[in-house]
């Protein structure tokens, strides 16, 4: 079942995507992983590096409320072929790594 029409986030008034990090993990990445579908496509699949910054709201919005949480699935693109480097070059400029890493 997917909630979008014409790229456009269509979902009932009063739905709420309020996921715990174990369901992100054990449900939607698990499943992404495994090229298996996933029943309600709330997540999109974002190109970070062909988006800028201040589209991510727009591109990711469920529904018309207002929203403090977006959620994606985006590749991490590598900046030389044979390197470890991530590239985060995008049009206008560059994402900004901010903070380390965490492991999951």
């Amino acid at each position: 079942m997917s909630i979008a029409v014409n790229g456009q986030s269509v979902v009932p008034p009063g739905f709420r995507f309020h996921p715990t990090e174990e369901e992100l993990l054990t449900y939607y990445l698990a499943k992404k992983v495994a090229l298996q579908r996933i029943d309600l496509d709330v997540i999109r699949d974002i190109d970070l590096n062909k988006l800028e910054p201040w589209d991510i709201q727009e591109r990711c919005r469920i529904g018309t409320g207002p929203q403090n949480d977006w959620y994606l699935f985006s590749h991490k693109d590598k900046k030389y072929p044979t390197g470890t480097r991530t590239n985060r070059a995008t049009a206008a400029g560059f994402w900004k790594a901010t903070g380390r890493d965490k492991a999951i």
